[in-house]
């Protein structure tokens, strides 16, 4: 039977003629897109298609409404400016009481981040002791001002170095002091994580727990977004490499609060 056709082999001859006859008409009425179209269904590769409104491209997410990495979209990216130099006494004393409640802003964010917290029996502004959950790594840390007072440091999300090279040496003596010390920017964790963060901005750093990085990012975006910082350009696009990972993430720090 090897030299025979039989029924199924005549059919296919006439399936391969017929396809190839559609080829041919496709030449002739639309183009050689059309025929593209055709040859990749025919080997089972869809064609590719363009992206509905709204919907991202191959390597990105969607931006939510109302998302961080939609705000992150409108702020305006440039080179850092840093002349003249950064100097922290540009920022005011550190730890000022610039919201006047009688306690340094130091041991109101201590009093707001840490738990199970004792204070000085003479003045209860002063946190003695505590425990902390480091946002930064997860790790549970324990605060003893006499005996380990670096052990847990107050980090400025957005470094004031960082703020000084992107908008903040334009800004007046009181503006410096107050997002120095604006509880939004200020978050007590680890100080061996903090000092290795240093001034570096999210293209440079990142917290070492995967899931902090979003809510950090997020609160860089609502930050700079609320006090008119640009983007240089490796952040910009640090920061939105990790909220692709959560387009649906809130900003956050967009909104002036008081300590405590």
């Amino acid at each position: 039977m090897g030299g025979r056709s039989t029924i199924a082999d005549q059919g296919s001859r006439v399936g391969g003629l017929l396809a190839a006859a559609a080829l041919l008409l496709g030449v002739l009425l639309g183009g050689c897109d059309e025929v593209n179209e055709a040859l990749d269904a025919a080997a089972g590769t869809p064609a590719p298609t363009a992206a509905a409104p709204g919907e991202a491209g191959a390597g990105g997410a969607p931006a939510a409404t109302g998302s961080a990495l939609e705000l992150l979209g409108t702020l305006p990216v440039r080179g850092e400016d840093n002349s003249p130099p950064y100097r922290r006494d540009e920022f005011g004393a550190s730890w000022s009481d610039v919201d006047r409640n009688g306690c340094d802003t130091r041991n109101d964010i201590l009093h707001r981040d840490l738990r199970s917290i004792t204070t000085r029996r003479s003045d209860d502004c002063i946190v003695l002791t505590g425990e902390l959950r480091d946002p930064y790594t997860t790790r549970t840390v324990r605060f003893d001002r006499e005996r380990s007072a670096s052990a847990v440091q107050i980090d400025h999300v957005i470094a004031l170095a960082d703020a000084w090279r992107t908008g903040a040496l334009e800004w007046s003596d009181q503006e410096r002091l107050a997002f120095a010390n604006d509880p939004e920017n200020l978050l007590a964790v680890d100080g061996p994580t903090n000092q290795r963060k240093s001034d570096q901005d999210a293209s440079e750093w990142l917290p070492p727990s995967p899931g902090a990085r979003c809510p950090y990012i997020a609160r860089q975006v609502g930050l700079k977004a609320r006090y008119g910082l640009w983007l240089e350009p490796a952040e910009a696009t640090a920061m939105r490499d990790v909220l692709q990972t959560c387009p649906a993430q809130p900003p956050l720090g967009t909104a002036p609060t008081t300590p405590r």
